[in-house]
């Protein structure tokens, strides 16, 4: 079947967050991680009927949302997901703060591999716990772990957990089953849990394959809180649905009590609909997706190869959350950020939202129609070319 992703959709004044936080009717908004690409049409097709019901109370959770969860999982990733492993919950930034609240106490230390992504720093913050930062090495624009630094980092007696960004945003890493075996043996000795966010495992491209944390070993499966949803994937985060899966039963129950302690254990009908709309029919229309976001890739890498030479492009490994080096340009990244802004009337994400490594970088969301992406990327590069 063929999906137009190269339609042009308005989006201004339809209360989006991306384009109506946009100051003035001029700018392109590259920065919030959401897509503007109507979702697959059997999530359309799914909504339209709920909506055409007309009563729209509170939602009983069906058994058939278990089986599209764990259907899904299990024909594209080979992950047996069970039925009592699975919590819902209403997304994964809520799913992140309740398992931290869960698995520490205030005080306790939580790791994060940086440059990540910003809202893993207040989720760990607003439980009282702290930030104990495991940098990432850059080796010449590719991203590995230091494990080195992970098992110092590990070892500290007031390590809980550690938060895996699985594929990783910003870096656009997606991990390899020998790297995150060889993460949980440093963290399995040290007694430190592994939260793994797995929100853009869908969107993975050519040579790479998302590998589920939990489905790397029996150790990783016991070690491993997975936290996961279609939103990123089928461009549905309005509807605000995830799942939270463990496979261990006192943890699960930890982990429930604290979803309700925050008051995030209700969903709304809309998204239980959209996510077994998407798992149960959607697959064609992602893979689909998965072409034309790699396509909009290679074509800004020429762009940038052709009129940005000075920035260096971080190889795209998965989501649709581009990485790239301006430190040649001398700038801090809230500089480089405020004046493409002003001038270029293009907005991007600071690389120090993601912490200090993240200085000198940016982040550019081409989750759009081509046509779009390349006028932005023609108007940042009359500012910076």
């Amino acid at each position: 079947m063929y999906y137009n992703f190269d339609e042009l959709i308005p989006r201004r004044g339809t209360n989006s967050y991306k384009w109506d936080s946009a100051p003035g009717g001029d700018v392109i908004p590259m920065w919030v991680a959401d897509m503007d690409f109507r979702t697959a049409p059997p999530v359309v097709d799914a909504l339209r009927r709920r909506v055409e019901h007309g009563v729209f109370g509170y939602v009983k959770v069906p058994e058939a949302y278990y089986d599209a969860v764990a259907g899904w999982f299990g024909r594209r990733h080979v992950w047996r997901i069970e039925r009592e492993w699975i919590l819902y919950t209403s997304g994964v930034v809520p799913a992140v703060s309740v398992v931290v609240k869960a698995l520490c106490e205030p005080g306790d230390k939580v790791i994060l591999q940086t440059p990540v992504y910003n809202c893993f720093f207040s989720s760990v913050r607003n439980n009282g716990c702290e930030v104990l930062e495991n940098p990432l090495m850059n080796n010449g624009g590719r991203y590995t772990m230091d494990y080195d630094d992970l098992e110092r980092k590990a070892a500290d007696p007031k390590a809980r957990l550690l938060v895996l960004c699985n594929p990783h945003n910003p870096v656009g890493r997606v991990w390899t089953a020998e790297e995150l075996e060889r993460l949980n043996d440093i963290c399995l000795r040290h007694g430190v849990r592994v939260l793994s966010d797995e929100i853009h495992c869908e969107l993975v491209y050519q040579g790479h394959r998302y590998t589920p944390f939990a489905a790397v070993s029996d150790a990783c499966l016991g070690n491993a809180i997975v936290a996961n949803s279609p939103s990123k994937s089928f461009n549905t985060a309005g509807l605000q649905i995830a799942n939270i899966i463990s496979s261990d039963a006192e943890t699960r129950a930890r982990i429930d009590r604290a979803i309700n302690i925050n008051e995030v254990c209700d969903v709304n009908p809309f998204g239980v609909e959209g996510l077994m709309a998407a798992y149960n029919e959607g697959e064609g229309w992602l893979d689909a997706l998965c072409d034309y976001l790699w396509g909009n890739y290679t074509e800004l890498c020429r762009f940038f190869a052709d009129r940005l030479p000075r920035l260096r492009v971080t190889p795209l490994e998965g989501t649709y959350l581009v990485w790239v080096d301006c430190r040649s340009l001398g700038m801090t990244s809230d500089e480089l950020t405020d004046r493409l802004a002003a001038e270029a009337r293009v907005m991007v994400n600071s690389g120090t939202m993601y912490g200090s490594p993240g200085e000198g970088f940016i982040r550019i969301n081409i989750a759009c129609p081509r046509s779009r992406m390349m006028e932005g990327l023609g108007r940042i590069a009359s500012v910076l070319g």
